[in-house]
């Protein structure tokens, strides 16, 4: 399987072709059974960034949402619009939810930014995820990721809507999901933004695949906004872990980023717009 990173934050500053970056992620993912979109960044930057990496929307067999944030959904319409045809989109049932993020004294609406029924209009056929779902050979989509680690608290500054519409109670985010890849050197997790726990996605991978070890991670860990603690802790286990690939990217910040790479050396990848991972 091939990984191609379409959108995240940050682009690697030899690119040669004119793709861009904004903050958000799509990765696209290539099998011997089809080409799946997982998350399509916040604008039309993914649609525009496939087309330079010479793929057009229309060769897609479906889209896959990590969650409903705007970051990895408001580039939907632009990639379904360019399709021109209905496509499968897998997605957890509460992706619609209203969410917020609160910071510096600002609420900021944080949800798709698109209606149900204007992505219906442009060609999605909803598939709702809440199990375990095959994707492809060797691909599953995780469903609802089961919260055990102790440590594994998520982003303070993530709202739900409350009853006068904004800013209620913490948001956990529960409609996160992630995709396994089952191959022959163990486990890779294909995450979106791991507001789950990056840990809890990885031990929910490995008990629904039935690998027996890690072999890497793909994506955002959202390492970079959670509390110190958590931190230290992701890292200590992910040590434990010891998988040999490490391509992280979006959510993960310039600071752990810099962690990552101290403690995996040669294993550690930034995962930045244009970047191809073979597994």
């Amino acid at each position: 399987m091939r990984v191609t990173v379409v959108v995240d934050n940050c682009i690697m500053p030899k690119t040669k072709k004119p793709l861009r970056a904004e903050h958000g992620l799509s990765l696209l993912l290539e099998t011997a059974e089809g080409r799946f979109l997982f998350d399509a960044g916040q604008s039309e930057v993914a649609a525009d960034n496939l087309a330079l990496l010479g793929v057009h929307p229309r060769e897609l067999d479906a889209i896959i949402l990590s969650h409903g944030h705007y970051d990895h959904t408001g580039g939907l319409a632009a990639v379904l619009a360019r399709a021109g045809k209905r496509l499968p989109v897998y997605c957890h049932p509460g992706a619609f939810a209203d969410r917020y993020s609160v910071a510096g004294g600002a609420n900021r609406y944080a949800g798709m930014p698109h209606a149900r029924e204007q992505l219906v209009s442009l060609g999605a056929d909803f598939c709702p995820v809440t199990e375990p779902t095959t994707l492809a050979a060797g691909l599953t989509i995780s469903g609802a990721v089961p919260r055990a680690t102790g440590f594994e608290t998520g982003d303070p500054f993530l709202v739900a809507a409350g009853a006068d519409g904004c800013c209620g109670a913490r948001d956990t985010v529960p409609d996160d999901m992630a995709i396994f890849h089952a191959g022959d050197k163990g486990l890779t997790v294909i995450s979106g933004c791991a507001h789950s726990g990056i840990i809890n996605v990885i031990r929910h991978g490995l008990a629904v695949t039935g690998c027996g070890r890690l072999y890497a991670i793909v994506g955002g860990t959202h390492l970079g906004p959670v509390e110190k603690g958590q931190q230290e802790a992701t890292l200590e286990e992910l040590k434990r872990l010891e998988p040999e690939l490490v391509a992280a990217n979006h959510c993960t910040g310039f600071y752990m980023l810099a962690r990552l790479y101290g403690i995996f050396g040669a294993r550690f990848v930034p995962a930045f717009v244009g970047t191809v991972i073979e597994l």
